[in-house]
């Protein structure tokens, strides 16, 4: 059953179309499609002809070093490529068949699909309406239905228990990685229909790693995920599939265990999952 918010979500996005709405999700096509993607700063080329898909309720891996496009893709992925002038793309990313080149309403694509990144960067507001925030923009007032979405994304970030009794206290007070959960309590808030987080475990001390770990393998019935993480092992845990960048490029996409048994394309994904280099 769609959500009331999912409706409220997919009708911002068609009012952002000139006439076009967007088709329901079939399950055996891929929530997100990637083809031909490169993406430059300036003149300086950080990613170049990416093709991938992701399915329906698939939780996704991305490993690679540093400064292989990780980021920058995950960015072009719900256009926040618009937040700097300097940062371009070519090739097609298309949400539920939907070609997110053709959009005007970027707000309403990033609410179906949210991105936690690796700093947590807590609003100036309560822990409360940290969480709050986002379903008050979608026309929610009341104070009952407030209080159960603010909750249930605790909860479902596996913070609930720590701050139930100071919830109107500052987010910004939280530990690091407490801050990193509400983040994520943030972004689930949104009923996103896709979750990117960008190596959140940096922030995060291994119980609570291990404890978000449960919660992404829970979250993956209701929604798609791609986890970029620099835990190789992580990607082995949670990732049915698994992409590897290196130097700009998707050198291979495969499935985690294959790929974890050495049943890879290009030798340079084994010695990255062995720890030869990174």
């Amino acid at each position: 059953m769609v959500s009331k918010t999912a409706k409220i979500g997919s009708q911002a996005l068609v009012q952002g179309m000139d006439k076009e709405s967007i088709p329901a999700q079939v399950e055996s096509a891929p929530k997100l499609k990637v083809s031909g993607l490169s993406i430059s700063y300036g003149n300086s080329c950080v990613l170049e002809d990416v093709n991938l898909q992701v399915m329906p309720n698939e939780i996704l891996g991305i490993i690679g070093p540093a400064n292989a496009g990780k980021t920058s893709f995950l960015k072009v992925l719900n256009r926040m490529d618009t937040f700097n002038p300097n940062m371009t793309f070519k090739g097609d990313v298309e949400f539920n068949g939907l070609n997110t080149r053709n959009l005007r309403n970027y707000y309403a694509l990033r609410s179906r699909i949210g991105v936690v990144f690796p700093l947590p960067v807590g609003l100036p507001l309560t822990i409360y309406e940290n969480v709050a925030l986002s379903p008050r923009l979608r026309g929610i007032t009341s104070k009952a239905e407030l209080d159960v979405i603010v909750e249930r994304c605790l909860m479902r970030a596996a913070l609930w228990d720590e701050v139930k009794d100071r919830l109107n206290s500052l987010g910004s007070l939280l530990s690091g990685g407490q801050q990193q959960r509400l983040t994520i309590a943030r972004a689930l808030s949104q009923e996103p229909e896709l979750l990117m987080l960008d190596e959140f475990s940096i922030a995060v001390d291994p119980v609570t790693t291990m404890r978000i770990e449960d919660v992404l393998k829970e979250l993956k019935q209701e929604m798609t995920i791609i986890l970029v993480t620099n835990l190789v092992q992580q990607a082995r845990r949670l990732a049915a599939r698994t992409a590897f960048f290196l130097d700009g490029k998707c050198i291979e996409v495969g499935e985690t265990e294959d790929m974890f048994n050495g049943k890879v394309e290009n030798r340079k994904t084994m010695d990255y999952i062995e720890g030869r280099f990174g």
